[in-house]
């Protein structure tokens, strides 16, 4: 083989990993500095952070690309020089700390330069190359306490203090008090004797996320394996409180809900981070838990390897998704499958006033906003290549009519040039028809509670249809539909005028003018609800929505940098209530 070929795949496979190195240096970063905003209470900060976070990753890609065509003849595919890449590429991660994570950016790169039809495991990682498994770190992953020989309140103490905070706690003996009194109730109705093996695992480090610092671990106890977390919160006097304890599968999996926006954390071993997740939320997917700590396309790699091996070991065709159908997506499902695939159409019906290149940017904000667990993550992948004997007849008529310039065919399979991947729910509207009395109650309060967090983080729904809102399996009520969201302080909300004359309070039409930014919240009642028992219901609690002065309020605290408390855990649970 000629000495030039073999070193410009070197050389090639180098520029692309020293991309790499700059883009997880910078992501690494960012996540060390949670830290300090944390401290200073900088949430106008914190959120910019998660913001530009977000966007790092394609602008390092791009940056990786740019460097590969002014050094390298790399404008077209030499196929024997880019097997020799991904050979020496391979060898270069073999000690890396985040192979997983070169390897997909590796994917990136490639896949942004060269056609589809490469796409296979000999040019790009389909299946990862190096392991995960046991890579050594400076920082463990986690650290273990014993509390049958320290003492329990002697170890919360301990956990607390050793998170390597620089502030101090407002009242450390109360707070552990605190702690130690959640967990006694909880012993209280599960009375269980402590093992010889009994042991709290802690995570080292600290998962920052909206206004909190959560310290993550789980308590081993014989087979009782209860996973945990302690929230701190900065009183913004200059010192910290234990807020609360989220103790078990219920409250912790809620924490790591997929409709919240990705901690910051501070660990040079990712995957281990993942390890140690996925021993206490053994359901959740690697792409769930990547996702949660902010490797979004991490995340889309290990979803798309995942779903692939999916197809090849089942049998279902892909469906429409079942509700109501939207007039700017086409929205299709595999049933054993628990994600929906949202496909832009061609044209939008009226009322929609709108284009792709406005429904692309909505997404996109939704991505890189704080999403307050109430707006769906998406995954959004280009050129996605199916087969398309897994499409129902009724599925296909609808693509090729409504999403014609988003497909095209090769061989057996169908390309999709442009698609969403979002995790399923059941429709607000439907999940309405199906329940009683009692839980179409615990529906609309949700479904308030959703548009009040939305509009405390500046999010406006635009369409508040509940057809647009989802049911999650642990029942929270969130946001998914986005080609309407605005921010809320770009809405106008006005009051109905009187009528002028009886002639005008007889009129089909408005006596008054709308501009497209006016929103009147004393409309919401006539469209929103067909069923008198939910309006009813919504009503009761949250009838203040119906009122311009409701959102006019959240706008003025938005524009007085007033950046309100929505945690991922109810209020009951906080040690404030039961101090007071």
């Amino acid at each position: 083989m000629h000495a030039s070929t073999q070193l410009s795949a070197r050389n090639i496979a180098e520029t692309v990993l020293a991309g790499f190195e700059r883009h997880i240096s910078y992501f690494l970063e960012i996540a060390r500095r949670a830290k300090n905003r944390f401290e200073k209470a900088d949430w106008a900060a914190a959120k910019q952070a998660s913001h530009d976070r977000v966007q790092f990753y394609d602008q390092r890609v791009d940056e990786a690309i740019k460097d590969l065509t002014e050094r390298f003849e790399v404008a077209h595919l030499d196929e024997k020089l880019w097997l020799l890449v991904k050979r020496d590429y391979v060898q270069l991660i073999q000690e890396h700390k985040q192979p997983e994570l070169a390897e997909t950016f590796y994917n990136s790169v490639f896949c942004r330069m060269f056609h589809r039809r490469y796409f296979n495991n000999d040019y790009i990682f389909v299946r990862s190359a190096v392991s995960t498994e046991y890579i050594e770190s400076s920082v463990p992953a986690y650290h273990v306490h014993y509390p049958a020989q320290q003492g329990l309140r002697s170890t919360i103490k301990r956990i607390l203090l050793k998170r390597g905070f620089s502030l101090p706690f407002e009242d450390i003996d109360r707070d552990v008090k605190n702690i130690v009194r959640a967990i006694c109730h909880r012993k209280s109705k599960r009375p269980r004797r402590a093992h010889l093996d009994f042991q709290l695992q802690i995570v080292n480090s600290v998962f920052y996320r909206n206004k909190a610092a959560y310290i993550i671990g789980k308590a081993i106890n014989g087979f009782d394996v209860i996973p945990f977390a302690v929230p701190i919160v900065n009183n913004e006097k200059g010192a910290l409180v234990a807020d609360a304890l989220l103790l078990g599968e219920d409250a912790f999996s809620q924490l790591f809900e997929f409709s919240y926006v990705y901690f910051m954390v501070d660990h040079p071993v990712p995957s281990s981070i993942v390890r140690f997740l996925g021993s206490i939320m053994p359901t959740r997917t690697k792409e769930d838990l990547y996702s949660s700590i902010g490797y979004h396309k991490q995340a889309k790699t290990d979803f798309y390897r995942d779903f692939l091996h999916h197809l090849d070991y089942s049998e279902d065709q892909l469906i429409l998704a079942p509700g109501v159908k939207g007039m700017v997506m086409s929205v299709f499902t595999l049933p054993s499958y628990p994600y929906v695939f949202k496909v832009i159409r061609d044209k939008f019906a009226p009322p929609k006033e709108t284009d792709r290149k406005t429904v692309e940017a909505k997404y996109q904000l939704v991505k890189q906003h704080d999403r307050v667990g109430r707006m769906a993550d998406m995954m959004e992948y280009s050129y996605v290549a199916l087969p398309i004997n897994r499409f129902a007849d009724d599925l296909l008529d609808e693509l090729r009519e409504s999403c014609a310039s988003s497909i095209d065919y090769q061989g057996d399979k169908l390309v999709i040039k442009h698609i969403y991947i979002e995790r399923r729910m059941v429709p607000l509207n439907i999940a309405v028809q199906r329940t009683g009395e009692y839980e179409i109650s615990a529906l609309m309060r949700g479904y308030g509670e959703a548009i009040k967090e939305l509009a405390a983080a500046n999010i406006f729904p635009g369409d508040l249809l509940l057809k647009n809102f989802g049911v999650t399996q642990q029942g929270r009520i969130v946001f998914y539909d986005y080609d309407e969201v605005s921010y809320l302080t770009d809405c106008n909300f006005r009051n109905i005028p009187e009528p002028r004359t009886p002639e005008d309070e007889m009129s089909a039409e408005p006596w008054y003018s709308i501009a497209p930014n006016d929103v009147f919240p004393e409309e919401f009642p006539a469209f929103l609800f067909a069923d008198p028992k939910a309006r009813k219901v919504f009503m009761e609690y949250h009838a203040d929505l119906f009122s311009a002065s409701f959102w006019k309020a959240k706008q003025e605290n938005i524009s007085n940098g007033i950046f309100e408390d929505v945690f991922p855990y109810p209020p009951s649970v906080r040690f404030i209530q039961s101090s007071n």
